[in-house]
């Protein structure tokens, strides 16, 4: 390659690297991506057992911004590549605790998208979660199935967590084509996951594409039974499944790992791990 592009005098070495970073853009087949999610920090309607859904646009309590420094804290030396965070001001200020505290989240912009909203249980928000439990007994449902009237069904929000990944994974394949990158993996299946070791980098220790989460615990627990149910992602060994799946604490943080391949006509997510579910050791 060298003789090829030295032997015309006005190639300068930036255009080698752009050649490079082309042939590099045209073999990437396989992507291993770290997706962490995080709830926000708890508000005083949390507090008080109050449901918020969408409508209630309430900030963190002082409990809440608490939480977020010590997320912060626990995550600091977490190498980040993407930060995305609902729209929603609690998501919001959690993020940027832990941004504020990171040093990989200098340079990231937060992407805030309404794809990441909390469920909407329509004409329930603002009353107590006791009274939608009772709702949804009256109705012979248990709390998480049953719709409050005007609310989001599970399915309206599975489908909101399918199109934020859909986007998502997309876009961070695009980005790191036109950075060049590649993975040297080719066809082979994901290595044998290193066992964990109860730390922060847990999964991501070496993985440059780690994209932060922060949402909602409603939609964590959607999004969750998808990956489990849907994308037959394992728990980790020795799990509660319906722990696993059950509402994530205030700040609590779930990880998978996702591989990303190339296929014809776009991008497919070929395997899916969960690392750990509904962590708190910051709190």
């Amino acid at each position: 390659m060298r003789g090829l592009f030295w032997a015309t005098s006005w190639v300068t070495p930036e255009l080698v690297l752009v050649a490079v970073r082309a042939l590099n853009f045209t073999s990437m087949k396989v992507l291993k991506l770290g997706l962490t999610l995080v709830r926000h920090g708890e508000t005083q309607y949390n507090k008080e057992g109050l449901l918020q859904g969408q409508t209630i646009d309430s900030g963190l309590s002082e409990i809440g911004l608490q939480q977020a420094e010590a997320a912060g804290r626990y995550l600091k030396d977490v190498l980040f590549s993407n930060v995305f965070v609902s729209d929603m001001l609690r998501a919001r200020q959690t993020a940027e605790a832990i941004m504020r505290q990171n040093r990989s989240c200098c340079g990231l912009r937060m992407v805030c998208d309404p794809l990441l909203k909390e469920r909407s249980f329509g004409i329930a928000e603002g009353g107590h979660i006791k009274d939608v439990r009772e709702m949804a007994k009256a109705a012979g449902q248990t709390f998480p199935d049953f719709t409050p009237p005007e609310g989001e069904t599970q399915d309206q929000v599975k489908e909101r967590v399918e199109r934020f990944l859909d986007k998502t994974l997309r876009r961070i394949w695009d980005e790191r084509r036109r950075d060049g990158g590649e993975d040297d993996r080719g066809e082979r299946a994901p290595a044998e996951a290193p066992p964990d070791e109860g730390t922060a980098e847990d999964g991501v220790r070496g993985t440059p594409l780690h994209a932060l989460v922060v949402t909602h615990g409603a939609y964590m627990c959607v999004a969750a039974r998808y990956f489990v149910e849907e994308l037959r992602c394992p728990l980790p060994p020795g799990s509660d499944k319906a722990a696993m799946l059950s509402i994530s604490p205030n700040t609590g943080l779930c990880r998978f790992i996702l591989t990303l391949r190339k296929e014809e006509g776009g991008v497919e997510l070929s395997h899916v791990r969960c690392v750990f579910m509904h962590r708190r050791d910051h709190i």
